[in-house]
């Protein structure tokens, strides 16, 4: 995004990736608001970016609404916040899918709600899902079909909110990101190897594929898959 300044709103924006989008888009000027659960956190991380920070619980969808009300446009909106799980059918832990479940489709979806009378008719939304909605791996019952959930929300979305766009990024492994920097090397070389581009892709690529998605005029309703190839091996 470039020229004039825009507001972009990151929703999940306090580390990792949605940290590092806040901060791209708040370095060439846009006037960015990022979101976490704690208010100091999103303070502080906010004023290190150049940002706003505004506190807000993707798992308490009945408070989003609230939360919201001080923002009065909307150009670009990111849903990067995710939360780890790990369920299986054998040991179901219903309270653990119920909490993705809710931050990942009924939060996503109050917020473009909550949103929506501010967003312009050239605005565009993206929707953080991840490589394991094709790729299921032991205890990803929950994360796995989240994930693909993303991919329905993304399409009815685009039908429903017309003229603006909504798409999503599926990141595969992020080698430099939190959870997987520290990792064992041995891991994440195994998953290197098996890579053809023969590199993890990095945090700086899935930020391009988000700008990717809020810039281009013609891309709607797609998942993006930011993966190096890893699927097809």
């Amino acid at each position: 995004m470039t020229g004039t300044a825009r507001s972009v709103v990151v929703v999940g924006g306090t580390a990792g990736i949605g940290r590092e989008i806040a901060r791209r888009y708040a370095t060439v000027g846009d006037d960015v608001v990022l979101t976490g659960r704690d208010a100091h956190r999103a303070a502080t991380v906010a004023k290190e970016c150049g940002a706003r920070g505004l506190a807000l619980d993707l798992a308490r969808p009945r408070e989003i609404a609230a939360a919201l009300e001080g923002i009065q446009r909307v150009d670009a909106l990111v849903l990067a916040a995710i939360s780890r799980d790990e369920n299986s059918v054998a040991e179901y832990d219903i309270e653990a899918a119920l909490a993705l479940v809710t931050l990942k489709l009924v939060g996503y979806t109050e917020v473009v709600h909550a949103l929506r009378p501010r967003l312009g008719a050239d605005a565009a939304v993206v929707l953080f899902g991840g490589q394991a909605r094709a790729r299921p791996y032991p205890g990803s019952t929950t994360v796995t079909t989240v994930n693909a959930g993303v991919d329905g929300m993304v399409r009815t979305l685009a039908a429903e909110l017309a003229p603006v766009r909504v798409n999503a990024v599926h990141p595969g492994i992020v080698g430099d990101s939190p959870y997987w920097r520290d990792k064992p090397p041995a891991a994440l070389e195994g998953i290197r190897s098996r890579t053809p581009t023969g590199r993890l892709a990095g945090m700086a690529d899935v930020v391009d594929a988000v700008d990717f998605l809020l810039r281009n005029g013609a891309v709607n309703g797609v998942g993006l898959p930011v993966d190096g190839g890893w699927l097809l091996r």
